[in-house]
């Protein structure tokens, strides 16, 4: 089962469609899709899902994600490609 992952953005190339970011989950960095979330910065939190970002978090959401996924000892790191 795959879930929508927060990370942080780190980096954004592209523009309209082709916009895609590095997003760092827990230090990990992966190239994300940024199509859907044009008004995410970098520094922002969003939630990935496949390769997409779907929304923006505040710092607070994606820490209780976070806390979350320790909680059911869960990796943050583990995002389905």
């Amino acid at each position: 089962m795959c879930l929508g992952v927060p990370g942080r953005i780190e980096s954004i190339s592209g523009e309209g469609l082709l916009r895609r970011g590095q997003v760092s989950f827990a230090g990990v960095a992966r190239e994300v899709a940024l199509t859907y979330v044009p008004e995410a910065k970098v520094g922002d939190f969003v939630v990935v899902h496949v390769g997409v970002a779907i929304s923006v978090l505040s710092e607070t959401q994606a820490q209780r994600a976070f806390d979350a996924y320790r909680e059911l000892e869960g990796d943050p790191n583990e995002v389905c490609d």
